[in-house]
């Protein structure tokens, strides 16, 4: 039995009934499901069957409609309840060629009272979050907050495909141990688990594959073998080869009412948005690239598309680089600052210091040179050629 629809599935038995909820489950199976229920409920309120309502008079349609809506206020339904009703049973009557012009106001139609107090969570609160988790929450958490996917990328409705480990193509599993050939590491988002069915990529940031490691060593010492299609993220019990979309929110959920929190899964999604909105007023990122990131349509998804899902290299790049100066705003660790980025600081500092301009530094090959030739540079800016 498909997933949401167990109550109504009976009015499947009418072809007509079947053939129109198959035409829906091609754009979105979820929109199918939801529809096969709000058409259901509302043949259930007035005691009609879905093949009783085509054969009603416009006048008769539209007064049921006002009907439903006023019957459904007075049960204290939301706005954005009412009018999916009514969206469900529209497009029901349109499958038959019927058409409501009229215009029906529903009160509070925009309004969404779940979200109306919920924000975005802080660095810190979201450090909370990926610590009331496991292993495998945290990763889950962290592909939504650091990544910007959607749910169902990470798996999808039906729970038969979802993120693979192929899809993260400078991943490497060398016996029991994952590493990252660059960090932050690419995220290859298949058309599949795409809800605009266009293929994009996105990014991890350096604590994100840190917690992608630790979960997906843990399976592996736990005697999973990993292979190109192992699920990144696994489900509980293993009646579905990957986890459905409704479990990575209850997961995720529960990591949230942990620390505290009463938001939605899909709100670590909007800080990932919302962070990089700030990375973009301190001019470290392009709007383009935070909307190709997150799967919008832009000019770059564009170009990504009409050349067969290929960006030239050093566009590629730009944007590693992009978002990895971007980072600070998304994770909630500060980075080890390696020794070599430490010296090749002290060498910038310095070669500031000896007169040297931001635009030659940026020519310069300070991490290459040796101690001799950078003091040789040094020397020769302070002191002139004579005293080389």
């Amino acid at each position: 039995m498909g997933l949401g629809r167990a109550k109504y599935a009976f009015l499947l038995e009418d072809a007509d009934v079947r053939r129109w909820y198959e035409n829906v489950a091609r754009g979105s199976e979820v929109t199918a499901d939801v529809y096969l229920r709000r058409l259901g409920a509302f043949c259930k309120h007035f005691k009609l069957k879905p093949k009783r309502l085509v054969s009603l008079s416009q006048d008769e349609l539209y007064n049921l409609l006002l009907d439903y809506v006023s019957a459904l206020e007075r049960a204290g339904r939301a706005g954005s309840y009412i009018e999916s009703a009514l969206k469900a049973v529209k497009s029901w009557l349109a499958h038959n060629g019927i058409e409501i012009k009229r215009k029906i106001r529903i009160r509070g139609a925009r309004d969404t009272p779940s979200l109306r107090d919920e924000r975005v969570p802080t660095q810190q609160e979201l450090r909370r979050i990926f610590l009331s988790g496991d292993k495998k929450t945290r990763a889950a958490c962290v592909l939504v907050a650091h990544s910007g996917l959607r749910l169902m990328t990470l798996g999808n409705y039906r729970g038969v495909d979802g993120l693979r480990v192929k899809d993260l193509p400078e991943i490497r599993i060398e016996g029991e141990r994952v590493k990252f050939e660059q960090i932050p590491t690419m995220i290859i988002v298949r058309p599949e688990l795409s809800k605009t069915r266009h293929q994009y990529f996105t990014f991890l940031s350096e604590e994100g594959c840190q917690y992608l490691k630790d979960y997906l060593e843990e399976r592996m010492l736990n005697g999973e073998c990993l292979t190109p299609n192992s699920p990144i993220i696994r489900p509980k019990v293993a009646s579905k080869p990957f986890i459905r979309t409704v479990n990575i929110g209850d997961t995720i959920r529960n990591a949230i009412r942990k620390a505290g929190f009463s938001w939605r899964p899909y709100v670590l999604r909007a800080y990932f948005d919302t962070q990089l909105m700030l990375a973009e007023s301190k001019g470290l990122v392009l709007r383009d690239y935070r909307q190709f990131w997150m799967g919008h349509k832009g000019d770059i998804e564009n170009q990504y598309t009409t050349n067969k899902c290929r960006l030239p290299e050093s566009v590629i790049e730009d944007m590693r680089e992009t978002y990895k100066k971007s980072q600070e705003f998304l994770q909630t660790t500060k980075p080890e600052i390696s020794r070599e980025k430490l010296a090749e600081e002290f060498r910038k500092q310095l070669l500031l210091v000896a007169g040297f301009t931001p635009e030659e530094i940026s020519k310069l090959n300070i991490t290459g040179l040796t101690d001799e030739e950078f003091q040789r540079i040094v020397r020769k800016r302070l002191l002139g050629d004579s005293f080389l």
